[in-house]
């Protein structure tokens, strides 16, 4: 939608309202609701949000230790700048139109760096320099619940009861029992510019997963943000609940967000090589390479929270080891569509609860460093991944992730001390001792707000 397409909607009233939107740290949509005149008058080039925005926790709280904003500091603004080439209807919503932000600092009028947004279109423009345009996927997968949000929370968080009774994964009796939340996510998405393939069951009792063409990056991150934004809405609407939590029960089948990617020159991934092996090219070799030594400097980025690393469990489809294998869904990254011009690399270890900005923005940095590096890429495993015990494990714990992030000399380098410390500082106010257990805690903070 153009401004002049907005301009003619609200004329003929058939929108009067625009939600003027930033993402913050945990990849949700924050922002204000605008009358439509009001945007069109002045607000389509500017407004402003409070920078604490970029400085909770899931529930809002206001830790210390953030450089970039305090109370001592007095919590100024952000300015929030339109980025009109994501002005869109929101179909689900009467009257509605929507447009994703930019954060520029009101005083030095810079991009805000730990915006993430800004985070991966800094890695988006190293590549640029390259001649190269990163080209992703994401996989979204979440739970259905029979009871809306607000029973859900009275009761307690208890008592959950998923929307169907067994294991869905592509079974098309139990989805079509789903089709009254499903078909209106899935058209609701596409009449707002969000190009969404299809939607499945997946591996476990009322998961659901909702699968989005491939764009390049930043594309692919705002239609992450938006689908998963209006999945919670739509099935809201529906008198359901719709839950990214990654582990909701510990017996339970964790929720994935898997990552697809390849790089373009023009319209030729890069990533193909005819005459090599799996016709992988050398290019797409040392990126991978890159993917798997840096692994564990960007584990924070691919799972956030305390509740993130309960998905890591042998048997479940979720990851516990670093390595790729082709066509192999016990390897934390997968190699697809060999021996076609659409081979690419898919990472396994992020969970529903990833910020998609973030965690593309970490995947291109390492493969960006195995690049520059000249990494070679080792041989590929194959069987069982989970019982090889000569194979690195991913980070157990998000307090050994937090380590590993706050010592990594890459990404340091790729996208700054202020963005990493930011980040480190986010990561360590998650950590809290728990047990093995889905706790309260995590269900009470996480269940809809992740």
């Amino acid at each position: 939608m153009t401004l002049d397409d907005l301009q003619a909607k609200a004329e003929c009233g058939e929108i009067d309202t625009v939600l003027v939107c930033m993402v913050d740290m945990q990849g949700r949509l924050m922002g204000k609701r605008f009358h439509v005149s009001n945007f069109l008058e002045s607000a389509w080039k500017e407004t402003h949000c409070c920078n604490y925005l970029l400085a909770t926790d899931l529930e809002m709280a206001t830790p210390d230790g953030y450089k970039s904003t305090s109370w001592e500091a007095g919590y100024g603004d952000y300015v929030m700048k339109p980025d009109l080439t994501t002005l869109r209807p929101m179909p689900w919503l009467d009257g509605t139109a929507m447009v994703l932000c930019d954060l520029i600092d009101h005083h030095t009028h810079e991009p805000v760096p730990q915006s993430p947004r800004q985070m991966l279109k800094k890695q988006v423009a190293r590549l640029s320099e390259m001649g190269l345009t990163p080209m992703m996927a994401t996989e979204l997968e979440f739970f259905l619940f029979e009871h809306s949000y607000e029973t859900i929370r009275k009761g307690g968080f208890r008592n959950l009861t998923p929307i169907s009774g067994y294991n869905e994964d592509y079974n098309i009796l139990q989805t079509t029992r789903e089709e009254h939340v499903m078909r209106p996510i899935r058209n609701h998405l596409v009449a707002a510019g969000v190009p969404v393939e299809n939607s499945k069951g997946e591996a476990e009792t009322g998961q659901e997963e909702l699968n989005i063409r491939y764009a390049d990056a930043l594309a692919c991150a705002d239609n992450h943000t938006i689908a998963k934004h209006a999945v919670k809405e739509i099935a809201q609407m529906q008198g359901h609940a719709a839950s990214f939590l990654p582990k909701w029960r510990a017996d339970k089948v964790g929720s994935a967000a898997h990552v697809h990617q390849s790089l373009f020159k023009g319209d030729t991934n890069v990533f193909h090589d005819p005459d090599a092996r799996l016709t992988m090219s050398g290019t797409m070799k040392s990126y991978v390479a890159g993917l798997i030594k840096y692994a564990p400097d960007m584990t924070v980025f691919l799972a956030p929270y305390v509740n993130s690393y309960k998905r890591f469990l042998p048997g479940t489809f979720a990851p516990t080891k670093i390595a790729w294998s082709v066509d192999n869904r016990t390897a934390g990254y997968r190699l697809v569509g060999d021996g076609t011009k659409g081979v690419r690399i898919e990472c396994r270890i992020p969970g529903s609860d990833i910020n998609p900005y973030l965690a593309c923005a970490a995947q291109l940095a390492a493969g960006i460093a195995g690049m520059e590096e000249g990494l070679s890429l080792q041989e590929p495993v194959s069987g069982d991944v989970y019982n090889m015990k000569d194979v690195p494990e991913i980070p157990y714990t998000l307090r050994d992730a937090t380590k590993s992030l706050r010592n990594s000399e890459m990404l340091r380098a790729a996208m700054g001390d202020d963005v990493i410390d930011h980040y480190t500082r986010a990561a360590e106010v998650e950590q809290e001792a728990f047990d093995a257990a889905v706790t309260d805690w995590e269900l009470q903070r996480g269940f809809e707000r992740a």
